[in-house]
């Protein structure tokens, strides 16, 4: 079974897996589609607040970060690793935890990349938004490092749960539940409960979808 939506303009069926007896899940992967992560980006950076850097958790939104940053002409944007490696020096640390992986993760974001976000505005971007976990640790990274917020971005969101209130949305990729229409963004604190750690979050930055 497939799951037709559209998103910047082009059409895909997404393939649909289960992850309990009662949801599915559609699978929106961008790795390998450059016609998609091409005019996402383009979206996406139409909506985009100011910012200094941008930020993307590995691995899925590194296509659309770069793709983002190479219309944008910038000459660099931050990676939050899911392992620690030996160059990355003294790294900043948080979990998350994963619609789509079992058990708890980690990122790490390298001592360099940290020092030049301190001061700075940082725009989070990544290719879907399913519980909202890997936004709340990007963010937690951010704040560790010294950096400011200014806005979050995505392509899709898979699930209405992860939409703060105020947020402009795209097709849902939840099958189960039906689609929002967009709305205008909004300076006010933003709150989201994710389903799978129940953990609540605010941010005044803003949410983007392409």
């Amino acid at each position: 079974m497939h799951y037709p939506i559209a998103v910047a303009g082009l059409k895909r069926d997404l393939p649909l897996f289960p992850i309990s007896d009662e949801l599915q899940i559609a699978a929106f992967i961008m790795l390998g589609d450059q016609e998609l992560t091409v005019a996402c980006a383009s979206a996406l950076l139409e909506k985009a607040p100011e910012y200094d850097y941008m930020l993307t958790a590995e691995a899925k939104g590194i296509p659309l970060i770069h793709e983002m940053a190479r219309q944008a002409g910038a000459a660099r944007y931050f990676v939050a690793r899911k392992k620690m490696k030996l160059y990355m020096g003294e790294a900043l640390e948080v979990d998350v935890q994963s619609i789509t992986t079992a058990g708890m993760q980690k990122l790490f974001l390298t001592e360099e990349d940290a020092a030049l976000m301190q001061g700075r505005r940082i725009l989070i971007v990544d290719d879907v938004i399913s519980t909202g976990g890997s936004l709340k640790a990007m963010e937690a990274l951010v704040e560790k490092a010294g950096g400011t917020v200014t806005g979050r971005m995505a392509a899709p969101r898979s699930s209405p749960r992860a939409r703060p209130p105020s947020a402009l949305t795209s097709p849902s990729l939840n099958p189960s539940r039906s689609s929002t229409r967009r709305a205008k963004p909004s300076e006010e604190t933003d709150t989201c409960r994710s389903p799978a750690s129940s953990a609540r979050w605010t941010s005044k930055s803003r949410f983007f979808a392409a």
